[in-house]
């Protein structure tokens, strides 16, 4: 298997950020993963409200959210464990995820 990429904290844009969370499931499948850490698998994150995301749209929002910097996904088995990098992230800029992840909220 060919291995995932990962930007370096300095390549990550903040166009690639508000690209990444412009979308409601990604934004939706970041905050899961934010609130807990770390999702063990896709599956937990499959269903967004009432709405059962197909498993190829899944691994389209994981490469956007892991190609904007949002997550790191590392393969154990069959399975991929994906670990939020908003430490790193809101380092990099501070206040941007908590003020997109509360524009989400009040909507």
């Amino acid at each position: 298997m060919r291995p995932l990429f990962h930007p370096a904290l300095e390549d990550v844009q903040p166009e690639a950020i508000l690209h990444a969370l412009s979308d409601p499931v990604r934004a939706a499948i970041f905050a899961r993963i934010a609130g807990t850490g770390c999702v063990d698998a896709c599956r937990a994150v499959s269903a967004v409200g009432d709405r059962v995301i197909p498993k190829s749209s899944l691994s389209s929002h994981f490469k956007v959210l892991r190609e904007a910097g949002l997550i790191r996904c590392e393969r154990h088995g069959v399975e991929m464990r994906n670990h939020s990098r908003c430490t790193e992230v809101d380092a990099r800029f501070p206040g941007l995820l908590s003020a997109i992840m509360s524009a989400y909220a009040r909507v």
